[in-house]
């Protein structure tokens, strides 16, 4: 189960939207989320957008899927965390990387630290770096091989303002492709989620690390265990609660 969190307007749910293929960012008023939710990613799409990178370094994914959870901030992330305990096994840290951290970025990261949650940072909006072309939904890989010299340099200048932003913070850090330990060095994935580039690469990143790091917190008990995000009343049905059921049946 992974958290994605980030600062405010840095990308966080038009990502998110990008992997599910829906166009719930375009209906958020200020494009800001504005309810804590859950979306599930079964493995049919996780092989789907990363078809290419599964064939070209012939990975195997095992999971059944990867579980989002998508809240309005960190106050309502502190609040999950408080009530569900562990409940999120991995978290996305969403960073606009022409614009680095802000303060309630460090207030996410914080969070990540105190609870001790494992995370990938997603580098997003690569494609408003000056002079980047676009490439639909290509890996970054292949779309940054495709830039041009002033433009690969641009990102890779803003990218390591991020490693150095997060060694700051006492985190180790490298772009996910140049790391040699993925115990030490926390992975960052730059992407675009208007353009679909890297999103490939992200989730086989976090299905990588589940399958490495999380394989005992895949297998299934009898008990089940759950966590309520939200109690809300909901015209016509009266209140209801949205639960996240984690371990058992």
């Amino acid at each position: 189960m992974l958290k994605a969190t980030e600062n405010v307007d840095h990308g966080k749910t038009t990502l998110l939207d990008s992997i599910r293929g829906s166009a719930v960012a375009t209906g958020e008023a200020g494009g800001i989320t504005q309810s804590i939710g859950a979306t599930n990613i079964p493995i049919d799409t996780i092989k789907k957008v990363s078809k290419q990178l599964l064939e070209k370094f012939k990975f195997k994914v095992m999971i059944p899927g990867l579980l989002f959870i998508d809240t309005p901030g960190h106050e309502a992330f502190a609040s999950l965390r408080k009530r569900g305990g562990s409940v999120a096994d991995l978290a996305i840290l969403v960073v606009d990387i022409n614009e680095g951290f802000q303060i309630q970025t460090d207030e996410s990261l914080n969070l990540l630290k105190q609870f001790k949650v494992p995370f990938v940072v997603a580098a997003t909006k690569i494609d408003r770096i000056p002079g980047w072309f676009p490439k639909e939904e290509m890996s970054f890989s292949d779309s940054f091989a495709k830039q041009r010299d002033d433009v690969k340099d641009e990102l890779e200048n803003k990218l390591y303002r991020l490693v150095a932003q997060l060694a700051d913070r006492t985190f180790e850090s490298e772009r996910f492709d140049r790391i040699e330990n993925f115990t030490k060095q926390a992975a960052i994935v730059p992407c675009s989620g208007v353009s679909g580039e890297g999103v490939a690469e992200l989730l086989l990143m976090l299905a990588g690390l589940s399958q490495q790091f999380l394989k005992d917190k895949l297998q299934i008990s009898d008990i089940a265990k759950g966590s309520v995000l939200e109690v809300k009343d909901v015209r016509g049905l009266g209140t209801t609660i949205d639960v996240i059921l984690y371990d058992g049946r």
